[in-house]
């Protein structure tokens, strides 16, 4: 029987256009928590310490606002989200 490894999303984050794109499909999911998941996925993959750094927030903090059912402030995730290397930006709902 042949023994696979486990999937880590983390090992295919590896370049903006990809994360750009894993973060739209989160918001589209209405539960918050996948966004949340999604950036601490994306965290990982680049290195939570590094994300710190670039983002201005604590090691502790990253992983407070980053943890299931958290309720980052706003600014947060803006400093996160812009830390990773991305936008986000609205259109129009068909």
């Amino acid at each position: 029987m042949a023994k696979l490894a486990p999937f880590d999303v983390a090992d295919y984050l590896d370049n903006e256009e990809v994360i750009s794109e894993y973060l739209s499909v989160a918001l589209e999911d209405p539960d918050p928590d996948i966004f949340l998941m999604a950036v601490r996925n994306i965290a990982r993959a680049r290195g939570m310490t590094q994300l710190a750094k670039d983002s201005g927030l604590g090691r502790e903090s990253l992983y407070k606002a980053l943890s299931p059912g958290a309720k980052p402030r706003y600014d947060t995730v803006l400093k996160l989200v812009a830390a990773l290397g991305v936008k986000l930006h609205a259109i129009p709902a068909h």
